[in-house]
């Protein structure tokens, strides 16, 4: 399965699409299995390491039954980034124009590797609440007692996905003149809403995407 890209929204910048999977956990975990596909909605870590496109770690629930086919065909994780509506009003000339939607996403493809150790399993629980805890002012820790940590770990089903693939794509107006990109942003940043803002954040990159979203 490709992910539509024309040419002017491709991302090639590899810190952009890093940041993009970082920023936004939240994925969709897609694996083409018969007579349905497996389709789970949870937080996945992106860890750069010595793969080309590094790999990402996450968990099931147990009576998930996603997990029990994981193995069978190579899975996507699916990151969605910034997306806003664009009213063509934003636009120098409005008459010649249609609305769209500005986006950012990243499709990770691999395989997924179930993690059967008790130990490692708990390793990847303490990764996920150390990444959403540590900023905190008073952040929770996976300090329960023994059996109730053994309980908590037996209920979940920890994996990792090495990344072979990754396809992104960056629709954020590039295809538009400078003139209707800056009245694009100044639209969105008026929007006021979170969505149209962070849109609005990634849209004053450089149009090629090579900036780092910071």
């Amino acid at each position: 399965m490709s992910l539509y890209t024309p040419r002017s929204f491709a991302a090639g910048n590899r810190i952009a699409v890093a940041r993009l999977m970082h920023d936004h956990p939240f994925a969709t975990l897609v694996t083409p299995t018969a007579p349905e596909m497996c389709i789970s909605h949870l937080p996945l870590l992106f860890v750069p390491g010595c793969e080309p496109h590094g790999t990402l770690i996450g968990h099931f629930a147990r009576a998930n039954p996603h997990w029990l086919q994981a193995t069978a065909a190579e899975s996507i994780a699916v990151f969605h980034g910034p997306h806003a509506y664009v009213s063509p009003r934003w636009y120098a000339h409005p008459d010649k124009m249609v609305p769209t939607w500005n986006y950012a996403v990243v499709h990770a493809h691999g395989t997924l590797e179930i993690i059967a150790d008790p130990v490692e399993t708990r390793s990847v629980l303490d990764v996920l609440v150390h990444r959403f805890e540590h900023d905190r002012p008073e952040p929770w820790h996976f300090d329960m007692p023994p059996r109730e940590s053994d309980a908590m770990v037996g209920a979940i089903v920890a994996f990792r996905m090495r990344i072979k693939r990754l396809d992104a794509k960056f629709k954020l107006s590039q295809n538009r003149t400078a003139e209707d990109r800056d009245r694009v942003v100044a639209g969105l940043l008026a929007d006021e809403h979170a969505d149209a803002l962070a849109t609005a954040t990634w849209m004053q990159l450089d149009a090629s995407g090579q900036q780092d979203p910071s």
